[in-house]
């Protein structure tokens, strides 16, 4: 199908930017990499009436640590967060998640802000970005704040920006000595996306029990969550297989989970046990160093 007409505006800088998306308000739309975006228009599920293309801002394409925290410009693509020597050695998870996005086209193109603006329920960011703890800065005309993870992702394809306000960064702590990490998903077989995916992170006390975990998940509920029940049950303990698997069998309660034509949410339900309990089962080899 051919999208709604459009106009389309290439602002010179961030500040042009916001303030079109203030003039233009519900009927203005960013456009990053596209790849979530250009879809939806073309089966008309999504019809602004102005595209804020904000593909010539390079200031917002960056990787770069400063005190104990690595910061990612918006519209770093996946490829460069896969293929970054700096997140291969200070936040590995990072690399791991980005290898799993798409294809290679999507890779090279697609964009970890515009991934997580649009917030798809089955994308791959949002659960690694919640598992890590991550913040996400927001910048309007007048003012920037920086809204923990844990409070971006409000609904489906709904998070917690202003109407104003374009998502411009993403800060994470540098993974602290004794950590592990993880990212499991099961790919869509047509679309690439997640049946369900797991993004783990286990950090070791000195006598080598888990001191804390945190575990994002995404493709089984409305929306990208933390497996808070997961977490909490591991807290503590020693890192046997028993275990993990009685904590991850907390892995998708009290989320309403989806159910398709590929999965029913009891099967879905069943992928979440298994692939949290995988993926903790890699971040503690990890964290032992194997």
């Amino acid at each position: 199908m051919i999208p709604e007409p459009f106009e389309y505006h290439i602002p010179k800088n961030l500040e042009e930017a916001s303030r079109l998306l203030a003039q233009f308000g519900g009927e203005g739309k960013i456009l990053a990499g596209g790849h979530s975006l250009v879809p939806m228009m073309k089966l008309r599920l999504a019809a602004p009436k102005h595209l804020i293309d904000l593909g010539r801002l390079t200031d917002l394409k960056y990787i770069r640590e400063s005190d104990g925290r690595i910061e990612i410009g918006a519209l770093t693509t996946h490829f460069q967060i896969q293929s970054s020597s700096l997140l291969k050695e200070k936040c590995p998870l990072l690399p791991e998640t980005a290898r799993e996005i798409g294809d290679v086209q999507v890779r090279n193109k697609g964009t970890i802000g515009g991934s997580l603006a649009h917030s798809d329920p089955a994308a791959d960011w949002p659960a690694a970005i919640l598992a890590l703890a991550g913040e996400i800065q927001a910048r309007n005309v007048s003012s920037s704040r920086w809204i923990p993870a844990s409070e971006f992702f409000v609904d489906l394809l709904t998070t917690a920006l202003g109407g104003d306000e374009v998502l411009t960064a993403i800060r994470v702590p540098v993974a602290p000595p004794r950590s592990g990490h993880a990212y499991l998903k099961l790919h869509h077989p047509a679309s690439g996306y997640a049946m369900v995916g797991v993004a783990a992170q286990v950090l070791l006390n000195e006598a080598r029990h888990i001191e804390s975990a945190s575990v994002g998940v995404t493709g089984v509920g409305p929306k990208a969550y933390r497996a808070t029940a997961v977490e909490e049950a591991l807290r503590g303990k020693a890192p046997s297989r028993q275990n993990l698997e009685a904590a991850a069998a907390h892995a998708a309660e009290g989320i309403d989970v989806n159910s398709d034509l590929y999965a029913s949410a009891e099967y879905r339900s069943h992928l979440a046990q298994v692939y949290t309990r995988r993926a903790l089962e890699k971040a503690l080899e990890r964290a032992h160093g194997k």
